[in-house]
């Protein structure tokens, strides 16, 4: 491999995934992560299920993943592809949502199905970057959006 291939990481589990995001039960979105190429793009799964607690009110009757919730799971996505790539995870900095722009539900998102997140990189500036991200359930678009976040320190006391 020369030196300019990208790094390429993956299957990550989740211990590798909350090594990267501050987020636990019941708000972590991403239970693994099948492929992460650095500096690029991410490609991670959601496993939904009818236990999540949101499905209780949401809707009885007719269960559906809330779509913020979706739109929540692309950014962890997100957030694990930036700190991995800065080399960032265990440092206890934070990635805060910026901006969220062009989002787009498709289908609903109904309990029993693997979330598909696939994430990149659309810019990066300093501390600041911008992706592009799609959830997917088998090969149908459900959701995408485009969103901005910031890496910083967590807020002192």
């Amino acid at each position: 491999m020369s030196e300019d291939a990208p790094k390429i990481l993956g299957p990550l589990d989740v211990r590798r995934v909350m090594a990267a995001l501050p987020h636990r039960y019941p708000l972590l979105l991403v239970d693994r992560v099948e492929e992460l190429v650095v500096d690029e793009r991410i490609t991670a799964v959601k496993a939904v299920t009818i236990n999540e607690n949101f499905f209780q009110g949401h809707f009885p009757g007719r269960p559906i993943m809330p779509g913020v919730l979706i739109v929540e799971a692309m950014a962890q996505a997100a957030g694990v592809l930036a700190v991995e790539s800065l080399g960032l995870a265990g440092s206890g900095k934070l990635v805060y949502f910026m901006t969220i722009d062009e989002v787009k539900f498709r289908t609903p998102v109904e309990p029993g199905v693997l979330l598909r997140l696939e994430v990149a990189f659309a810019q990066k500036r300093g501390s600041v970057c911008k992706f592009e991200g799609k959830a997917y359930i088998g090969d149908k678009l459900a959701a995408q959006a485009n969103f901005t976040a910031m890496i910083a320190d967590p807020p002192t006391d």
